[in-house]
């Protein structure tokens, strides 16, 4: 997946695409895979960096949403349980199981949750990661040593995926790419074309790096910028009202040590009513979520002080060692794509369906907003699904159901800091045969690379410092203050291989500094 490649097919296309998808979020990489399997052309425009925003940002969790049954959604428990259990086999070097442990106080929350996941599995079906089960007090505390015993009577297990969202999405657009698609980052779309009669025949797009400018034609535009849906909507029709409702979700990540082994641990409920989960995520802990109607969206949201006190205090009255400020590695925060609805008056943010909705304009602009990563496979089915039929294409069949995705592989060790490439793996550390100094550790203690900046260049289309020690790398949501130390030595590896200067090394480090400080707390 090679940018300039990218950039030679979209100007030798004479031919109008058969779709055009704006937005590089989850939503979007699933979109141009589905339109690509089904044997049709198509090309997606992200703005910045692919998952830059929302979908790199989330709480690393491929689940059927427990809470949602509590909130009576059946439908959309059982479609993101089927979803999770078709993720884990389409991507089990990226996906797991992950045990979790809801610790109970009282014989009613065992009943309760006991009853409530074993209806949570049965949904499932064979699609189940695991049965659920109560368990005794001894036994939470064996799986979670660190959990405070106070007024602690037992436990419920049960089981949920775990992943890595962006390198998922990076795995699903080369899937794309191989099939053909056209993926572009730092390509935002600055108008829609249109005939005599108002109706969509294409975009106008903006090279970020060139300042070249392109007009796309398409048969099918389709509107995937999440929390940025309003944006299109307005250049497809300007004064409409806005139809998002974004809310705010911040994590805080911890050492390890706050809760070794390999459980996970969800609160089903807190003083506030949401949901509080830690995690075990690439060596460390990640803790969220909160759930913060905001006004305005923002590519670089940032952690409010309620949020990160909220979560510090939540988790401290579970855990023996109450994480402090200074334990905290880095904060990251992410915008939920909620769609308004007439009915939402008076509700709290956590209350609105997560479910998907298609819209399609008089234009033919046709826009997916809400949904999560764990049914974006099936929200890009249905779109797709949608799209055949309003405008009369001949109907084809998904084929996404099975397909493995770049870097399938069956059996990875989660130990090692190099599984998340699958397959590919080998040919990244090929880069060490004859310069064997790509193998020197940048960072040690994330066990980073040389190797690993020159593959995201070469093929992952990573153009930033930012876009490698965030997204293809994990470094600045795992260790922030780290990642700002290995960043001059990031920048010079990619200038070396992109060609670049000093005032780019400089130029990329600083705009690196500024955006990671917001990523851990001043001491």
């Amino acid at each position: 997946m090679n940018r300039e490649l990218m950039l030679d097919k979209l100007e030798a296309s004479s031919r109008p695409y058969d779709f055009i998808i704006i937005g590089g979020g989850a939503s979007g990489v699933g979109i141009v895979l589905e339109a690509a399997s089904r044997g049709y052309s198509a090309v997606l425009f992200e703005k910045s960096d692919f998952v830059k925003s929302t979908s790199s940002r989330s709480t690393k969790l491929v689940h059927g949403g427990v809470r949602y049954l509590a909130q009576g959604d059946v439908a959309l428990v059982r479609e993101a349980c089927v979803e999770r259990g078709l993720l884990l086999r389409n991507a089990p070097h990226l996906v797991r199981n992950q045990p979790f442990v809801i610790p109970t106080f009282g014989w009613f929350d065992e009943f309760l949750y006991t009853v409530g996941l074993t209806l949570y599995d049965l949904m499932a079906g064979r699609y189940s990661l695991g049965r659920s089960k109560r368990i005794s007090k001894k036994q939470v505390l064996s799986y979670l040593p660190t959990l405070t015993e106070n007024k602690l009577s037992a436990g419920v297990l049960y089981h949920d995926g775990q992943f890595d969202d962006a390198r998922l999405a990076v795995n699903v657009l080369q899937t794309a790419a191989e099939l053909g698609a056209v993926v572009l980052n730092y390509i935002p779309v600055e108008g829609l074309i249109k005939d005599g009669d108002g109706k969509l025949q294409g975009v106008t797009v903006r090279d970020v790096f060139s300042g070249k400018t392109f007009k796309v034609n398409g048969r099918v535009v389709i509107n995937a910028t999440g929390v940025f849906a309003d944006d299109i909507l307005r250049m497809d029709k300007p004064g409409m009202k806005p139809i998002m409702r974004p809310s705010q979700g911040i994590h805080i990540v911890i050492d390890k040590s706050f809760l070794p082994g390999d459980h996970a641990v969800m609160i089903p409920k807190t003083d506030d009513g949401r949901v509080l989960f830690a995690v075990p995520w690439h060596g460390k802990i990640v803790v969220g979520t909160t759930d913060t109607p905001i006004d305005h969206s923002s590519l670089e949201p940032v952690a409010l002080e309620e949020e990160i006190e909220f979560i510090l205090s939540t988790s401290g009255r579970y855990l023996k060692k109450a994480p402090e400020r200074t334990d905290v590695l880095s904060i990251f925060a992410g915008l939920r794509p909620l769609a308004a609805t007439k009915n939402n008056n008076g509700k709290k943010t956590r209350e609105i369906s997560r479910n998907h909705k298609i819209i399609v304009s008089s234009s033919g602009l046709m826009t997916m907003i809400g949904g999560k990563w764990t049914t974006f496979r099936r929200m890009a089915e249905d779109i797709i699904s949608k799209a055949e039929k309003v405008n009369r294409l001949n109907r084809t069949r998904s084929v996404t159901r099975k397909m493995k995705v770049r870097g399938y592989k069956e059996s990875v060790d989660m130990n090692d800091p190099y599984y998340v490439y699958g397959t590919d793996k080998d040919a990244m550390l090929d880069l060490l045969t004859g310069n064997p100094a790509m193998g020197e550790f940048l960072s040690e203690s994330l066990q980073i690379i040389k190797a690993q900046v020159v593959w995201a260049v070469r093929e992952e289309m990573a153009m930033t410092v930012e876009d490698v020690l965030s997204r293809r790398t994990r470094c600045q949501l795992l260790d922030a203050r780290e990642s700002i130390r290995i960043a001059p030595m990031v920048a010079t590896l990619m200038a070396k291989e992109m060609g670049k200067d000093q005032q780019w090394i400089r130029d990329q480090v600083s705009a690196y500094e500024v955006v990671t400080r917001n990523y851990f707390l001043e001491s």
